[in-house]
């Protein structure tokens, strides 16, 4: 959890347990009478509470949500796209969202900007996410006391005037707001070479956290080399790991940060798929490392890769290079076309599959009789600085 948010009401049974072994405390939490329900009961429960409390409530699913949660989502998308889409909601008052705990904050950001609460008549939309150890392990890879630290050291080498810091929608409130202090500005997976386009025209460098993989994917399409292109250590003693005169003759200094799932896809993969199924077509997610991701026939956002498989022609083969859940989802809506998920070894979102339905029953029924569990607020100054950054980026076209 980042210190730009502050969880509010029953968070989850607490690391002490007063003296009781880890089994019985495990159970007299709340969440325990939950996980002994069948999922048809689950179901009948969660969908009780959906028809009580209607518009009121709107139930968000990121595409590597599990299908079970998934079918009781009002919307599915990406991140921003589903904050993007509640927010311009009038009658809903709180949103469930089945996602990780940065998206949670980006939905509480923009569903309570000042124009769409003056919209609500003053009313704030309660945003909970339905446990709140489901986090992010490339959002965690840089925290803002790390950024800021490597921004006071990079200053001492150069102008930090002349740096744009980019954060990935993936990322803390904190960060997005860092982003919104410097002049910087957030960006996607689908924008970001508009985004860093939009940052050249205002600096001389980019400062781009917290994913290396996609900071380089798309630096070198726009003629960027790899040597103009220092990673940032925030372990190493010394200037992130490089030199004074690496930083100086820098462009994009990215971070060391990944995505645990896109990071474990190889070129050997690829290779294999290639050789076993003649006219298969590559699919990859930019967040892969270089060495997939420049061999592969298309990368692109999470909406593209979608949208690639749904406008393809029945029999076109497809190896696909990103979350086990979201190509599992694909192969079965698109039974005319043969497609695989490109990496021999299980590739999932392990804190996004944190989210299931006792966890999500549990949030629903607590809510249902007036109780707020594992609300996420991001506080005042976290929010305005946020939203500069985020309006930066909607202004980029």
């Amino acid at each position: 959890m980042t210190d730009s948010s502050i969880p509010i009401a029953n968070p989850p049974a607490p690391k002490r347990t007063g003296g009781l072994k880890p089994a019985e405390a495990e159970a007299k939490h709340p969440l325990a009478p939950y996980k002994t329900l069948s999922d048809e009961e689950l179901r009948s429960r969660i969908q009780a509470v959906r028809d009580s409390l209607g518009e009121e409530l709107l139930i968000l699913g990121h595409h590597y949500q599990q299908d079970e949660v998934i079918e009781h989502t009002d919307l599915r998308g990406d991140s921003y796209q589903l904050s993007e889409m509640a927010s311009k909601s009038e009658k809903c008052r709180t949103i469930v969202f089945c996602g990780v705990h940065f998206m949670a904050e980006t939905a509480d950001i923009l569903a309570n900007r000042p124009d769409r609460v003056a919209a609500r008549d003053g009313r704030h939309v309660d945003v909970l996410l339905p446990d709140m150890a489901a986090g992010c392990s490339m959002a965690d890879m840089a925290g803002i006391a790390q950024v800021e630290a490597a921004w006071e050291d990079m200053s001492e080498v150069i102008d930090t005037e002349q740096v744009i810091p980019v954060t990935y929608i993936n990322s803390a409130a904190s960060l997005k707001a860092f982003c919104g202090r410097h002049g910087g500005i957030v960006c996607t997976s689908s924008n970001a070479k508009a985004v860093l386009e939009w940052a050249f025209e205002r600096g001389q460098r980019v400062f781009f956290f917290p994913d290396q993989h996609l900071g380089r994917n798309t630096a070198l399409t726009m003629d960027i080399t790899e040597d103009q292109m220092p990673v940032w250590d925030p372990y190493a003693l010394e200037m992130g790991g490089n030199t004074d005169q690496q930083i100086q003759d820098s462009r994009v200094i990215l971070w060391k940060g990944h995505c645990s799932v896109h990071q474990m896809f190889r070129a050997e993969h690829v290779d294999g798929f290639r050789k076993n199924h003649p006219g298969i077509q590559i699919l990859v997610h930019p967040e892969c490392p270089r060495e997939v991701n420049d061999i592969a026939d298309i990368s692109g956002s999470t909406g593209k890769i979608i949208n690639t498989v749904k406008s393809a022609p029945a029999g076109t083969k497809w190896a696909i290079g990103t979350e086990l859940h979201l190509v599992n989802r694909l192969k079965a809506e698109h039974p005319e076309q043969e497609i695989h998920f490109l990496s021999p070894v299980v590739c999932m979102c392990a804190t996004m599959y944190r989210i299931d339905l006792p966890h999500l029953c549990w949030t629903l029924e607590n809510l249902r009789d007036g109780e707020l569990v594992n609300q996420i607020r991001v506080n005042e100054e976290t929010t305005k600085w946020s939203l500069i950054a985020l309006e930066r980026m909607l202004a980029v076209k």
